[in-house]
């Protein structure tokens, strides 16, 4: 039975009992953890309105006996609100909260994912392009150890007649090889931007069918990888 302090990014919440809530954190030493937060459904809480999703928080919690953690102290670093004020917007920042939930096993730490996950916050608030969420389910798979393979068919080897993607391979396929979607040329080119170090180029394309198409890929990757859809992008008519 420990204290123990940490920065964590809220992903999910739930009604406990009359008063209290479970919230489900993405912290950036311990993993993510599960923890009550006793009486935040009260109006005289101290901390309720802090404890939603996407906020960035700084946390002392208490480590018992069980599965869940009990919050002791919340500080906000940034809540991101203004996502809260655009449906569209809203929903690419829960996209990002459940890709990172549905990927990451309980108390198991990732701190590269967990600062991946604030800067996409941020700049999904400061400069929402059409790719951020692509973006990050990209990298997260790269980080998982599923990057894609861009340069070269996945099946043959082949580096030339680039022209489709294989979602069980896990990468580009040539014209004798393809199976699967076709894959234009301008979206292997961001594809490649982005999983070669450079998002920042890739998050300036002005949204256009390329940009929707790599961004559709990018989630079917996800979800071939997790082996579930994600719920909040049904809202964007992803599906």
């Amino acid at each position: 039975m420990t204290l123990y302090r940490d920065h964590g990014v809220v992903i999910r919440t739930w009604k406990l009992g009359e008063a209290d809530r479970i919230v489900s954190i993405f912290t950036r030493e311990h993993g993510k953890v599960r923890a009550v937060a006793k009486g935040v459904r009260k109006s005289s809480s101290r901390f309720g309105s802090r404890l939603e999703p996407t906020a960035h928080l700084s946390l002392q919690l208490y480590s018992g006996r069980g599965d869940l953690d009990t919050v002791t102290q919340v500080e906000t670093i940034d809540r991101f609100a203004t996502l809260r004020n655009d449906l569209d917007q809203w929903t690419r920042a829960c996209a990002l909260l459940e890709a990172v939930d549905q990927s990451s096993p309980d108390r198991e730490p990732n701190e590269a994912l967990f600062e991946m996950l604030v800067r996409a916050l941020g700049t999904l608030e400061q400069r929402p392009g059409p790719l951020v969420v692509g973006a990050f389910f990209l990298k997260l798979l790269a980080l998982e150890g599923f990057e894609p393979v861009t340069d070269m068919c996945v099946i043959c080897g082949a580096d030339d007649d680039l022209t489709g993607f294989s979602m069980t391979d896990g990468g580009v396929t040539c014209e004798a090889c393809r199976k699967g979607p076709v894959l234009s040329g301008d979206a292997h080119t961001v594809l490649r931007l982005i999983l070669g170090g450079r998002v920042g180029a890739a998050l300036t394309v002005p949204a256009s069918t390329v940009t929707a198409e790599v961004d559709l890929l990018a989630t079917k990757l996800l979800e071939h990888h997790i082996d579930r859809r994600l719920r909040s992008l049904g809202v964007l008519g992803h599906h």
